[in-house]
């Protein structure tokens, strides 16, 4: 979702932010569908309010301060009790409700908490806010799904490109004693190696669980990681026609993705998404795979002589 998005609900343009990730909508705008005038401060007096915040606070926030809470909390109901959005976060060290200044400034809560705040307004409106937000995260999601199945379609269409490669210029090369289908996962691998850190087969021993659902280690890539490899295998096929090695074919693909990943790592469209966290790529940072590695993991992971031409 973008940094401020809106929703539309009842004609009341009501805007979103993130927060740690979080979408945050704001209160401030929400309270535009209540009649008269009433604001934040009138649902956070009331009992019940404070109640719910308390329970979701006990739930997300480690470092809720409880025993100030309740100090708040004892007041509740009275005609004189006033309880603000800054007292929460300064004195009991909530992090359900926020305020922001600037442009899309006001208070804001965590969806759980606005949600609440929409019974509040009304029934009928909370009903309206939950079904627009969900519209809004379906858009989201179909956007990401169907960018996610282009680069995937684009990336099996460059692998044709990339084997046909290896078939028509490495395996009429070979020797009778080598197997044409290592030649294969080796140079699949060489892209494995320079864009993930780890071999297929590493990212399989790594990931047993993955395995057994039926992934491996490209269905796991972020969108961005596969618009590289779609490029790698096009970038690699045109190096193995020119006969280059692949100790240097090496050295070139990963210059090319840690360029690459700068460029897009700053375009938001294609933030990497990832389907689960890093982890699954085994406990070795990518950034890390220097070319000081080279000899090392390339024999150790593609089982061939860095030092030969091939």
């Amino acid at each position: 979702m973008a940094k401020n998005n809106k929703l539309k609900v009842q004609e009341i343009e009501i805007s979103l932010t993130k927060v740690n990730s979080e979408d945050y909508i704001c209160l401030t705008d929400m309270i535009k569908a209540k009649d008269g005038d009433f604001f934040v401060s009138d649902w956070l007096r009331n009992a019940n309010t404070l109640d719910y915040i308390y329970a979701w606070e006990s739930l997300n926030n480690p470092n809720f301060n409880y025993g100030e809470f309740a100090i708040i909390r004892n007041g509740a109901g009275s005609n004189s009790h006033k309880v603000s959005v800054k007292d929460l976060i300064e004195k009991a060290n909530c992090i359900g409700i926020i305020a922001k200044t600037g442009r899309y400034g006001g208070t804001y809560a965590h969806t759980d908490i606005a949600f609440n705040f929409g019974m509040w307004i009304s029934p009928i409106f909370q009903l309206y806010i939950v079904k627009e937000y969900q519209r809004l995260k379906e858009i989201e999601t179909n956007q990401y799904g169907l960018e996610w199945n282009v680069k995937r379609i684009l990336s099996k269409a460059n692998y044709q490109i990339h084997t046909d490669a290896v078939k028509n210029y490495i395996i009429p090369d070979l020797t009778y004693t080598q197997k044409k289908e290592w030649v294969y996962a080796e140079e699949a691998d060489l892209l494995n190696i320079v864009l993930f850190g780890c071999t297929a087969k590493q990212w399989r021993e790594a990931n047993p669980q993955r395995v057994l659902n039926g992934e491996n280690i490209r269905d796991m890539a972020s969108i961005n990681d596969l618009a590289i490899l779609t490029n790698l295998e096009s970038m690699n096929a045109s190096l193995i026609k020119s006969r280059i090695s692949k100790k240097e074919r090496f050295r070139i693909l990963l210059d090319m993705v840690k360029d690459q990943r700068e460029i897009l790592s700053k375009t938001d469209y294609l933030k990497n998404i990832k389907k689960i966290s890093n982890s699954i790529f085994v406990d070795q940072k990518k950034e890390n795979l220097h070319l000081s590695d080279f000899d090392q993991k390339l024999k150790k992971g593609l089982g061939f002589d860095p030092n030969s031409e091939k």
